[in-house]
């Protein structure tokens, strides 16, 4: 009798689990996604009915002029095209030079390895500040005013140096080690062993810089604010979203901008801005995610 109400217990804990667990799955999942639908929701409603707030799900008055008021601008394509070349560029020149000075830093047998680390590391700890920094970049430097001063102050980051060191020092020696042994030098090494078997974590950088690089800003507005064709997309959505405001501030005293408060209001903009800015990262997530999940275990060689 023991063991048949033991093993009833059992069949009863093996059924019970999966049920809370997926209750509780969905209740998160569900609390992960409100926020995300309620500002697509926001986005899509009328200006004037969106301030009464209240909206769910769904838009109570469906309108699309928040979007129109953005995309009828033909300069949010030029920034849209400065931000996506801006992202692109600093995630492949981050990720090369990063990543190559992080295996010349787990190598043992580099005796200046622990110099060059304590050095990169005490970069993180020590700022000298935003004055400097702009007196470097913008007037040492010369990149004031210049698409460059995206890509050059962003093309190495001690952070991912160490992320990627820490991965790379996880492989077995002996893979390295058979590459010399046949003859391939420590380029042909990284390049044709090391860098495949990093795709892992190289995936989980190039999304810290690719997100980093799209949702930056204020290097528009500290070095190129006067220049119009160097605005970054999330820039131009700042300033506009500021005009909308201003707009709205001065509905009381004008019929017009009563008018054109009726159909967008600030709420409108920030959420169609909030979607037209996430988009492109929502796009590229789902390609890296892969190598999130599987490869972080790898069983090549055992030393």
């Amino acid at each position: 009798m023991t063991a048949i109400t033991v093993k009833k217990k059992g069949k009863r804990r093996d059924v019970v689990f999966p049920i809370v667990n997926t209750i509780i799955l969905i209740l998160i999942m569900f609390t992960t996604l409100y926020p995300v639908i309620n500002t697509v929701a926001y986005s899509l409603n009328e200006g004037m009915d969106a301030l009464r707030g209240g909206i769910g799900l769904w838009p109570r008055v469906f309108s699309t002029e928040a979007y129109e008021s953005l995309l009828r601008d033909p300069a949010i394509y030029k920034a849209f095209g400065i931000s996506v070349s801006k992202a692109v560029l600093t995630t492949l020149l981050n990720l090369f030079f990063t990543s190559m000075l992080a295996y010349a830093l787990s190598r043992k047998e580099y005796v200046l390895r622990g110099f060059i680390t304590v050095v990169l590391v005490l970069t993180m700890y020590i700022n000298a500040g935003l004055i400097p920094n702009y007196l470097l970049v913008g007037k040492v430097l010369g990149l004031r005013n210049s698409y460059w001063v995206y890509i050059i102050p962003t093309m190495f980051s001690c952070f991912n140096m160490i992320v990627i060191r820490t991965y790379i020092g996880g492989l077995p020696d002996a893979l390295v080690e058979s590459g010399k042994i046949d003859g391939a030098g420590d380029i042909r090494c990284f390049f044709q062993i090391i860098l495949p078997l990093c795709l892992p974590v190289l995936a989980t950088v190039a999304l810290f810089v690719a997100v980093g690089a799209w949702n930056s800003w204020f290097d528009t507005y500290l070095y190129n604010g006067s220049k119009k064709d160097l605005y970054s997309l999330q820039y131009l959505l700042k300033m506009k979203l500021a005009t909308t405001q201003n707009q709205s501030n001065a509905a009381a005293t004008s019929a017009d901008a009563l008018a054109q408060t009726s159909k967008v209001a600030p709420v409108t903009v920030r959420a169609a801005i909030t979607v037209v800015s996430a988009v492109p990262i929502l796009v590229v997530y789902p390609f890296l995610q892969k190598y999130f999940v599987t490869g972080m275990a790898l069983g090549s060689v055992k030393g």
